[in-house]
């Protein structure tokens, strides 16, 4: 606070030193007087005047008239009593502007500034998590104290949710009642919540809150997604197009979002060897199993991805790619115009593909070292019970 109340003085003081420095360093040079400016002015006049003459440009007659109306006119301006350019009272302009600079700063000080809370912003470090623990841990406390205070539950338990606290969080959820059951936004995250403590698993409760959630709002996204996924985490393949189709429609056309939940309904209807929209019933494809020989079970680990490859024979560029989950083994793959990379080249256009699988660590495109993968074989288009065999892991 002192430190800055002196920096804004001495501001003050150059300041002021800058401004009225030609008071307080008056020039030494005699000003000059009107008269003097007068007189040399019309000098000047004159000699243009005997300049133009010898040129010829006017006559002696106009010479003589011009002359003497610049003597008249001389005279006049010349006549009044001499003065000399000065600035007033030294000493009253430099007191005005003191006291007129000090009370500017003063004044815009007092309406916008506020030396105790900038002070104080300084001092101020950036939230950490350890602070946002402690105030979620103090707002609990309070909530103890004040149990009938929904709406504070359910801002309790989004907060635990942040945190990654979904067990505290569901608690949370279920100590707001009936605030939370009357609206589908809340029971959305509710079942969101208890899913995920429940490893993915909707069965039970979060199904129920789902329903209960679509019920009232038949549209709202959250807990149609949740829905499909529930669907589809069920083997439930068809229901989870229908619900993600219905999503679908209420997304931008062309955002993240619609691009995400498109790839998620076609990787659903392939696995449920569904056609797709705009592709026929009988349109050609390739399906069949992906089997795991035994010895490479154990190298398996949560989050690897399955990614089953359609190529023209002879050429490393894709056609078609099935990305999914791995789940357990034989597990079932259907590849259709749906996963063509490039719409405008879909697999039915080949009579004959090389597919392969490989279980990727990371889900990159890119083969990496580690990655479990089968060898690729050359099929027809419209086989049904092609088998691909993990059997090896790549170098």
């Amino acid at each position: 606070m002192t430190s800055f109340l002196i920096a804004a003085f001495l501001l003050l003081v150059l300041v002021l030193v800058l401004l009225l420095r030609p008071f307080i360093f008056p020039s030494k040079s005699e000003a000059t007087s009107r008269r003097q400016m007068n007189a040399a002015i019309y000098r000047e006049e004159l000699e243009k005047l005997d300049a133009e003459l010898t040129m010829g440009s006017i006559t002696s007659v106009d010479y003589e008239m011009a002359h003497a109306e610049i003597r008249q006119r001389l005279f006049q301006d010349t006549n009044e009593e001499d003065d000399r350019s000065e600035m007033g009272s030294t000493k009253k302009t430099v007191v005005g502007l003191c006291l007129f600079v000090a009370l500017l700063s003063s004044g815009l000080y007092l309406t916008l500034g506020d030396a105790p809370r900038i002070a104080e912003q300084n001092v101020q470090q950036p939230m950490t998590r350890e602070g946002v623990e402690k105030m979620v841990t103090e707002f609990a406390a309070k909530m103890e104290q004040d149990p009938t205070n929904f709406k504070g539950w359910v801002m309790l338990a989004r907060s635990y949710r942040i945190l990654g606290r979904n067990e505290e969080a569901a608690k949370a959820y279920e100590r707001a009642g009936d605030f939370v059951g009357s609206d589908p936004q809340l029971l959305a995250d509710y079942a969101d919540t208890l899913a995920s403590n429940a490893n993915g698993n909707f069965a039970g409760k979060p199904l129920q809150l789902i329903n209960q959630a679509l019920k009232l709002d038949p549209n709202n996204l959250m807990a149609l997604w949740l829905s499909g996924t529930a669907s589809y985490t069920a083997g439930n393949y068809k229901a989870a197009v229908q619900t993600w189709e219905k999503l679908a429609k209420q997304l931008p056309p062309g955002s993240e979002e619609a691009r995400s939940i498109g790839e998620s309904i076609a990787e659903a209807r392939s696995k449920g060897g569904l056609p797709t929209k705009n592709t026929p019933p009988d349109s050609k494809g390739i399906s069949g199993k992906i089997e795991l020989v035994a010895d490479l079970k154990s190298k398996l680990k949560p989050g690897d991805v399955i990614m089953v490859i359609a190529r023209k024979p002879g050429e490393r560029m894709p056609v078609a790619v099935l990305k999914t989950a791995v789940t357990d083994f034989p597990m079932n793959f259907s590849l259709t115009d749906a996963l063509a990379l490039n719409p405008s080249a879909p697999l039915s256009q080949l009579s004959e593909a090389s597919i392969e699988v490989r279980v990727s660590k990371t889900g990159m495109a890119k083969p990496e070292s580690g990655d479990l993968i089968s060898s690729a074989q050359i099929v027809k288009l419209g086989a049904k019970n092609v088998i691909l065999m993990i059997d090896q892991v790549r170098q």
